[in-house]
């Protein structure tokens, strides 16, 4: 049980929202790991990713993955089908297996597949949720 002191009161969970662009708008992107990096500025609980592309696959999807500590936090990766630009209009959502990402934890975003015949480009991807309660 957490005691809070005289005179501040307890806040409901804020909504959080981090983008992250990996890469410029027209450049083909490439795969690989850790094509994007930060550090959580602050707690937060994930409940929905979402990616999009300016330039949509063709003849292979998308795919994309997000990694806590190195390790992914989705049991079902993000996939943009080819000719699609968001993960929105594919047949298979993402599903998010560990939602708690710690201040300060390095998240690194990772990119699986581009496409075949023509690499998506201008990846953006978004991380929902909420900070803790204080």
């Amino acid at each position: 049980m957490s005691v809070i002191p005289t005179g501040i009161t307890k806040q409901a969970a804020q909504p959080f929202v981090l983008t992250a662009q990996v890469g410029d708008e027209t450049t083909a992107q490439t795969t690989g790991t850790a094509k994007w990096s930060f550090r959580m500025p602050v707690a937060m609980t994930v409940t929905r990713v979402y990616a999009c592309v300016s330039t949509a696959p063709t003849d292979a999807a998308f795919i994309v993955d997000i990694n806590d500590g190195g390790t992914t936090i989705l049991s079902t990766k993000i996939t943009i089908d080819a000719t699609k630009f968001t993960n929105d209009q594919s047949g298979t959502p993402p599903v998010i297996s560990d939602d708690t990402l710690a201040e300060g934890a390095l998240v690194t975003i990772d990119i699986d597949q581009i496409g075949s015949t023509v690499a998506g480009a201008g990846l953006k991807v978004w991380l929902i949720g909420t900070t803790p309660t204080a």
